[in-house]
């Protein structure tokens, strides 16, 4: 019988692809060989070469010098997130750290996809990034001379946190990003022909409304844009220096997620119901493409006629690709699959009836052959991001399912991808309303004549920790078994420690902990831990820095207080998920056994 191992990648990907800028040439981050370092692969195939040599440090960004000689890229210590730049020959090397403060630094936009422009001035004599070194609690922009080792700042205020964008091609622009929550920025220039020169906000507005930066024109008159100023959606627009006006380009019923640009090709994706589809223009005409798998298009980069992007599908895990336009073909440049060799299952998109009138769209993975069968609700973290039909939890899904488990994955209110409106629902209300949605994902499955209803099981990571916690605290009799990976369990002090740059924030996100101390602890697991009753597993990285080890403490000894077995495994070396690839493998393996134990019926363990 296969074991959870059969069906774990070969290799995961954690940072954002990097294309040469001659296009033949791809960087990222993999751990192929345990954790997460640094390889380069060649645009027409081939084997990697690996330029960095880790085994407590894991690479996250990446990206090319204009010359293509050399590779920036931020690293951090046993999952710490406090991420430090260095720069390291492109063949190979001694890598040069940059920055040694204790502190994150950070490349580009590290909202949505902006990854591709280059965080070097187009002389590749200094490099952009932010940071919080000057204080923790709020991130500027740093502009670093690479020979004098001079750093420029832009400073920010609490509550923006200041990203770093590209440099205009003359040399005279930055464009930054100002972060006031998820779903509120806006977008700034600097002058660096000016050593004193403020930042310039060009979208000020009113109310709440998204503004990410992106790609420059090749001649520095504008730069292009994701904006929501115009309804629930992100458009692609583009904004004019000469007038300030934005002008719409591409204004989908959905959101457009990501744009790059190389010469006369301009290529972006639009999120249409969790898929992603990729259109291309040339000299303003859109280019026939080839047919690409069903799945998710992320980090999308083009140089000259190549794009670079990672792929992943429901049944594939993710991959390094190419699409080669001058060819018309798709190119995988890794190879991550599993060695199992079973028929993965496509997942169904539903969507079920709530509580308050709204429809949860969700994805369904059904076992093969009759029932009853087991079910785990899944619950992506964020809250705001989105369930969308890729290998998720490096094949887990897949997994389950081959040993007879069913798995429903829901975008319940508060996730992206289906209208400001509906993601905004979640502020102020973690643990409110979108309980509601889960319990009425267990009645949809109750509907179903396959489903056994003494056998449901809850899982999750961070927020969707959270949530797993809640629904076994508050709606104790639905459950046979619950996960809870970094999850918080005590809103109150999370959000206490929460990274400082996070902390002004905390307060429109989940709730003021100064003032409405009452309100966070009734929204809070920990509060109705005498009445979990199905068994738990709570799984905690020691180093995380954005739910510390004691949220997991916390509901851990709260539950063995009364007697109640619950197991909790803690890894020293990871901190928000895991990085190393030996202790994913073994961290998601254990969890399985664990729901197959609670979830699977003596008919299910002999097929």
């Amino acid at each position: 019988m296969t074991e959870y191992r059969d069906f774990a990648p070969r290799q995961r990907f954690r940072s954002n692809v990097a294309l040469s800028p001659d296009g033949t040439r791809v960087a990222y981050a993999a751990n192929t060989d345990g954790q997460q370092n640094l390889y380069v692969a060649p645009v027409a195939g081939g084997p990697a070469r690996k330029i960095t040599d880790y085994t407590d440090h894991a690479v996250r960004q990446v990206a090319w010098s204009p010359d293509g000689r050399a590779l920036l890229y931020t690293a951090d210590f046993q999952g710490n997130e406090q991420f430090q730049l260095h720069l390291v020959d492109a063949e190979g090397g001694t890598p040069r750290r940059l920055t040694d403060a204790a502190a994150q630094h950070v490349l580009g936009s590290s909202i949505f996809t902006f990854d591709c422009p280059s965080p070097f001035t187009p002389d590749g004599r200094a490099v952009v990034y932010a940071g919080n070194d000057r204080d923790a609690g709020v991130q500027d922009v740093l502009i670093q001379d690479l020979e004098t080792g001079a750093v420029r700042r832009v400073e920010s205020v609490p509550g923006t946190l200041l990203q770093a964008g590209p440099v205009s091609p003359d040399g005279r622009w930055l464009l930054t990003t100002g972060m006031h929550s998820n779903s509120d920025s806006d977008v700034g220039l600097v002058d660096l022909h000016e050593p004193d020169a403020p930042l310039w906000v060009v979208t000020g507005h009113e109310g709440k409304q998204l503004h990410v930066g992106g790609p420059w024109a090749a001649d520095s008159s504008g730069f292009l844009l994701l904006h929501d100023r115009g309804g629930e959606f992100r458009s692609l627009g583009s904004y004019s220096l000469a007038t300030g006006a934005i002008t719409d380009l591409v204004t989908p019923a959905w959101d457009v997620e990501q744009v790059a640009t190389s010469g006369a090709v301009r290529a972006w994706t639009v999120n249409e119901d969790g898929l992603s589809r990729l259109f291309v223009l040339r000299d303003g005409e859109l280019v026939t493409l080839p047919e690409l798998p069903a799945g998710v298009i992320e980090s999308l980069c083009v140089a000259g006629e190549v794009l670079a992007f990672r792929l992943a599908t429901a049944t594939r895990p993710t991959e390094v690709a190419v699409l080669d336009l001058a060819a018309n073909e798709l190119r995988y440049l890794t190879s991550s699959a599993p060695s199992v060799e079973v028929a993965f299952v496509e997942p169904e998109l539903i969507r079920y009836p709530t509580h308050d009138g709204r429809e949860v769209p969700a994805w369904l993975y059904r076992p093969r052959g009759d029932g009853p069968r087991g079910v785990v609700l899944s619950i992506h973290g964020g809250p705001e991001a989105q369930e969308r039909p890729q290998y998720n939890y490096a094949g887990l899904y897949q997994y389950l399912v081959s040993r007879g488990i069913a798995v429903l994955a829901p975008n319940v209110r508060g996730s992206t991808g289906y209208g400001k409106t509906y993601q905004r629902l979640i502020l102020r209300d973690f643990g409110g309303d979108e309980l509601g949605d889960f319990e009425h994902a267990v009645k949809y499955l109750h509907g179903l004549d396959w489903v056994d209803p003494a056998r449901i099981g809850v899982w999750g990571g961070s927020y969707g920790g959270f949530a797993s916690l809640s629904c076994l605290s508050r709606l104790p009799s639905l459950w046979a078994a619950g996960v809870s990976v970094v999850g918080p369990s005590n809103l109150l002090t999370m959000a206490r420690s929460v990274p400082e740059t996070w902390r002004p924030e905390i307060a429109e996100w989940v709730g003021d902990p100064d003032t409405e101390a009452d309100f966070l602890l009734e929204r809070s697991p920990v509060t109705y831990a005498d009445a979990i009753t199905a068994p738990l597993f709570v799984i905690q990285g020691a180093n995380d820095p954005r739910v510390v080890k004691a949220e997991s403490d916390q509901i851990v000894a709260s539950l063995r207080d009364r007697g109640v077995d619950v197991r909790y495994d803690v890894y020293d070396d990871e901190g928000h998920g895991f990085t190393n690839r030996a202790n994913e493998v073994r961290a998601i393996g254990d969890v399985a056994d664990f729901l197959l134990t609670h979830l699977t019926s003596t008919a299910d363990r002999s097929e």
